[in-house]
């Protein structure tokens, strides 16, 4: 084993209980403002759900197995980039879509539904490259971890509170309105926080390794982004689809990604030390490109599109 792959960052039991509280609690403030209809209008644009919801759990985790094999990172390395691909789209891609001037609306649809397919998708994702990919099929075999066991966690993390804010924004309506805005900014900075906080108690291990991640997180960032944006031209979508979809593709739910790194390989210095990394590098990549998109406009919206202007 090579050091990175010796490195185990500390991280105690009851902060690792708050922190899965904290992503549950985005979760929950995302779902706030989900309602059915967002999945109904999902619908009216087959074509880009479908890429969507394909690129993102299929191609982008296959697309990651040959980018492993082209760039040979440490075993943890590998298996960390695994598990970003395997993860559901990150929600700041919402925010993303809707400063970049695409179609916010078909970016909530397939977040929504991207989170609901990751409850399967994820666990099996990641079983099922990790353990292919020779890289990474010994760390596989010494944790032995259990897909049902991830899939476990992940309906706790995503699915409870996915459903629970969806029941609360059905319910009352009025208290889902006012508490979701100033709920979400204080969960994610709650979140930045102890991300930030992981970094900061492990910063040795970090900057004694950052240089092996940099340049393979931000190669597979722009990989994931192109390919969003490529396939969507290809297939002619409307410009604020294409905006949509690269986001979505591009952007990784790495809080996620880190608590399952906690939870099932005790804290795995190059798994988490690339997951973190991600988790800086594509909101620093996403803001950059939407914004160069913001001063671009795109040509009118499709019909149903419910992007703000």
């Amino acid at each position: 084993m090579t050091p990175i792959d010796q490195v185990h960052l500390s991280f105690n039991p009851q902060t690792l209980t708050l922190l899965n509280a904290v992503l549950g609690l985005v979760m929950f403030g995302v779902a706030l403002e989900l309602h059915v209809e967002d999945f109904k209008a999902a619908l009216r644009t087959p074509k880009a759900l479908a890429l969507g919801l394909l690129g993102h759990h299929v191609l982008f985790p296959a697309m990651t197995y040959v980018l492993v094999s082209i760039l040979k990172p440490e075993p943890s390395i590998a298996l960390g980039m695994i598990l970003v691909s395997a993860c559901p789209a990150g929600h700041i891609s919402n925010f993303l879509v809707h400063h970049s001037k695409g179609n916010t609306a078909l970016s909530v649809s397939v977040s929504a539904l991207s989170t609901v397919v990751a409850l399967f998708m994820t666990p099996l994702n990641f079983a099922f490259w990790g353990n292919l990919h020779p890289i990474t099929a010994g760390l596989m075999k010494e944790v032995a971890m259990s897909p049902w066991e991830m899939l476990e966690v992940i309906v706790m993390l995503l699915g409870v509170p996915l459903v629970l804010g969806m029941w609360v924004a059905k319910q009352f309506p009025a208290f889902a309105h006012k508490v979701q805005k100033p709920m979400k900014i204080l969960s994610f900075v709650i979140l930045l926080a102890f991300i930030g906080g992981a970094l900061a108690a492990n910063l040795k291990h970090f900057l004694n390794f950052i240089q092996l991640v940099v340049g393979v997180v931000f190669v597979h960032n722009l990989m994931a982004l192109v390919t969003g944006y490529g396939l969507s031209k290809a297939i002619g979508l409307p410009e604020r689809d294409c905006r949509a979809i690269t986001f979505e593709m591009g952007i990784q739910n790495s809080g996620l990604g880190l608590i399952l790194i906690f939870n099932f390989f005790g804290g795995l210095g190059g798994m988490a030390i690339v997951t973190a990394w991600w988790g800086i590098w594509h909101i620093v990549a996403g803001l950059t490109l939407a914004t160069f998109w913001k001063n671009r406009p795109p040509l009118p919206l499709a019909p149903w599109s419910g992007a703000a202007k």
